[in-house]
Parts: structure tokens; sequence; C-alpha cells
């Protein structure tokens, strides 16, 4: 199970790549998806690496990025 997990708002992304470069494991990828404003959107290609480190939330000047860590039950 991957420790973190990351949401990205289609609709505010530009598709900066910023975040993509920012990720240390290659969660995040501009996929040829566009928004209703045409921009080509970041997307999660490799969920399973993901540490929930928010580099990527932290890089991306839109505000467009959540990143959530998973919880361990019983804690």
């Amino acid at each position: 199970m991957p420790k973190g997990f990351v949401v990205i708002d289609k609709e505010r992304c530009k598709g900066c790549g910023l975040c993509v470069a920012a990720c240390p494991f290659g969660v995040l990828a501009i996929t040829s998806e566009l928004n209703p404003y045409g921009y080509a959107v970041a997307g999660v290609i490799a969920p399973e690496k993901c540490t929930g480190c928010a580099m990527c939330a932290q890089m991306c000047p839109d505000v467009a990025i959540e990143v959530y860590r998973a919880v361990k039950e019983g804690v």
C-alpha cells in the first residue's frame, strides 16, 4: 500500500511540469488529457511509488495539488 496519494485539481492545472520535476519518485507526468482551458494536465502515473512527501504540492504555483498521507490503523 502506498504511503500517500496525490489529488490534482485538473481545472487549476496549467501543465507547467514543476510538480513532475519536483517528484523524486516519478509519481507524476504531464498527460495528454486536456482541461477545459486547453492545458495538458499533470496526472498520477505511478501511485504505488508515492510516499506523501508533498514536494509536488509545494512546487505547484497554482495550488492545484493536494497530498494525503496514509494512516496506519490502530495508531
